[in-house]
């Protein structure tokens, strides 16, 4: 490449800083990074509440869905101290809930996964929701997340 065609050492310029200008908006926000952990959390309390509703008309239960709790549970240090223990506990006696349903498809006993008593975590999942949606509220201004429309690249390339 030439370097004494000026029109080449703009174009060089002008692509390095439109990667650093990416680079530089990319970078999440603290609040935002926040705010998306506890919309996760909401939505994974909200599944698992409907799993609890629907667990005895199931003919195989379902597990419950831990996996936002297990990647964020050592990341909630900005919500209140009564959350974190709510979702603590909540969070405790789902994964419980899915040891026990665990040992018994490997003992292969239908009988058994109907007895377990997963009433008890209506009211820990209702606690926690409200706790979400109520810090959701007070720092984003609305509880669900804001609609993602489909991009150019998403409808060239195909997106999720």
């Amino acid at each position: 490449m030439d370097f004494s065609d000026p029109t080449s050492v703009i174009i060089i310029i002008a692509v390095a800083s439109l990667v650093l200008l990416q680079f530089f908006l990319r970078r999440r926000k603290p609040q935002a990074f926040n705010a998306e952990i506890a919309q996760e959390m909401l939505m994974e309390v909200k599944l698992n509440e409907a799993l609890v509703e629907t667990y005895a008309l199931r003919q195989k239960p379902r597990r419950f869905e831990v996996t936002s709790w297990r990647r964020y549970k050592t990341k909630l240090d900005f919500l209140a101290q009564s959350l974190q223990s709510a979702l603590s506990d909540t969070f405790s006696m789902i994964e419980d809930f899915n040891a026990q349903i665990e040992s018994a498809r490997k003992v292969k006993s239908p009988g058994y996964v109907v007895t377990i008593d997963v009433g008890r975590a209506r009211e820990p999942l209702a606690k926690s929701k409200e706790g979400l949606e109520e810090w959701l509220l007070a720092n984003v201004g609305r509880k669900e997340p804001p609609p993602k429309y489909p991009s150019i690249f998403s409808s060239l390339f195909g997106g999720r």
